[in-house]
């Protein structure tokens, strides 16, 4: 018996036991960053949309020295419209797929069970950030046009009088781009799933 061949039956070797070890490992650590970015992500898509959809206010402008009542309400643009409807959507995949990851996590298993299922998350994820990221896009030309108004023309700056309706979409609009921010780091995990197993 060589010496070798003793340390592989006493366990002593540092070859294929302490990469398998350490691969149980990287693994775990995988599991629970991908827990942790998808409770996080969907608290962020959660609170995008509550604020949003909570985002209203009647006051009045001064204009040419009428004082004109104003009414806002995020069902009033397009662009809020397409920020609800993508965060809810966010909110579904990312409650979703905490479920399945929470179950996992229970069975002891990998939260991911095969390459295929990598590259489901990878392409879903990539999809759902960039939906993310054009919705905020979108609610912050809008905003900003509140903010402005237009140049050239009397249409005033609507955020002195409704200032709290434009406070609550900024907000919404920031943990919009933080979804954002948190569904590209699952795909930079999914990623580096794909390149290590």
């Amino acid at each position: 018996m060589t010496p070798d061949t003793k340390e592989v039956e006493n366990g002593t070797t540092n070859g294929p036991s302490v990469s398998l070890r350490t691969g149980r490992k990287l693994t775990r650590n995988y599991d629970l960053m991908h827990l942790g970015l998808r409770l996080v992500s969907l608290l962020a898509s959660i609170v995008a949309l509550a604020v949003m959809i909570n985002s209203k206010e009647k006051s009045t402008i001064s204009l040419y020295g009428f004082e004109v009542p104003v009414y806002s309400k995020w069902s009033f643009s397009e662009s809020f419209d397409y920020l609800v409807g993508v965060t809810s959507v966010v909110a579904i995949h990312s409650l979703l797929q905490l479920f399945m990851t929470s179950r996992m996590l229970l069975k002891k298993c990998s939260v991911i069970s095969s390459r295929n299922h990598a590259w489901l998350l990878f392409a879903g994820d990539q999809v759902f950030a960039f939906a993310m990221m054009s919705a905020g896009s979108a609610a912050s030309g809008v905003t900003n046009l509140n903010r402005t108004g237009i140049k050239h023309s009397s249409l005033p700056n609507f955020c002195k009088a409704l200032h709290s309706f434009c406070d609550r979409v900024a907000l919404s609009i920031a943990f919009t781009f933080f979804g954002c921010f948190l569904l590209a780091m699952s795909v930079v995990l999914d990623v580096v799933w794909l390149s290590e197993y």
